[in-house]
């Protein structure tokens, strides 16, 4: 889908700050682009909508060099979401949605149809909310709308640099959690920027981990906690090795192990787990609800139940292998 070929970038007072990069990214796929400030991972992004210029090298997207694109045909193809949403204070939230769906000329009818549908995705009442203006939005409410705006003309690519960033820690939890469910239904093939690892963890299916203007490692997020690279990635790993690999445990690899030999009917779809939540989630349920067991679904699927003590010997067996 998207394909870096030994691409760089420097500044006029000789700052390199891409040096020589190549990856790919999978249709579908959500690379997430890490690191800490000044590492490159913005400008690498950037660069695949041409809001920043590649001094050399190629950047190809579905086999076309994106220098035969013209830019402005290019950013309306695709989604972009910024930290602080940068949404349009004079407009409504369904003027701001409905921005780039107008640029291509849909029709009256398809755009609201299309604010509709992702109002309703996002869990807003249409017709409760596409008349307010952002001033009467929370700042988490004005995060999910500025996520809805970069989907709003279906792009294939959605580029996100820290676009939860800016949000307090439950919101952005909130926010996560709701786009990680929202992404596994629509499909897209995202960039996704942070300097935070445990946001990397979560939403990557694998992280490019930057530093430097170049790619120190590329990998699922299990394969990079589990196998660091060099000192260099151990060291942005830091102390934190036993609860990214948590993290990096989901459901489906414990559940698979542990699953039910009978199935069981089961409806109730609240206080639930999905096959791509990890141990920690299960967790933080298993926590809040004080229960003994706790339901599994894939997506809306019951597959059965996970049992808290199941969950806890298999935590003490991993930790055992990590001592």
């Amino acid at each position: 889908m998207i394909k870096f070929k030994n691409v760089s970038k420097v500044y006029s007072n000789d700052l390199i700050a891409v040096d020589n990069i190549s990856f790919e990214v999978k249709k579908g796929e959500t690379l997430v682009l890490l690191g800490t400030s000044g590492c490159g991972k913005t400008t690498t992004m950037r660069m695949i909508n041409k809001l920043t210029n590649s001094s050399s090298g190629q950047i190809f997207i579905d086999n076309v060099d994106i220098e035969n694109i013209n830019p402005i045909e290019l950013r309306r193809k695709t989604g972009y979401a910024i930290q602080y949403i940068g949404l349009f204070n004079h407009m409504t939230v369904f003027e701001n949605i409905a921005i780039v769906p107008k640029l291509l000329k849909w029709s009256k009818d398809r755009i609201k149809k299309r604010v509709d549908e992702l109002l309703n995705l996002f869990g807003f009442d249409p017709e409760e909310y596409k008349n307010r203006f952002p001033l009467e939005l929370s700042g988490g409410q004005k995060q999910r709308i500025g996520v809805l705006r970069a989907l709003a003309a279906d792009p294939p690519i959605v580029l996100m640099d820290e676009p939860f960033g800016a949000l307090d820690p439950i919101t952005r939890e909130q926010v996560q959690n709701e786009f990680l469910e929202l992404e596994s239904d629509i499909k897209k093939t995202v960039v996704f920027v942070t300097h935070d690892v445990f946001e990397a963890v979560k939403m990557a299916d694998r992280i490019a981990l930057m530093d430097g203007g170049k790619i120190l490692q590329i990998a699922t997020p299990k394969e990079l906690v589990k196998n660091p690279k060099n000192e260099l990635v151990k060291q942005f790993l830091g102390y934190h090795k036993f609860q990214l690999s948590l993290m990096t445990t989901n459901i489906f690899e414990f559940f698979n192990k542990n699953k039910p030999s009978k199935k069981i009917n089961y409806s109730d779809q609240k206080n639930k787990l999905t096959l791509r939540h990890s141990i920690i989630d299960a967790l933080d349920l298993f926590k809040e609800t004080k229960k003994s067991n706790i339901a599994i679904f894939d997506k809306k699927t019951f597959l059965g139940f996970l049992h808290r003590k199941d969950l806890l010997n298999f935590i003490s067996n991993l930790l055992k292998e990590k001592v």
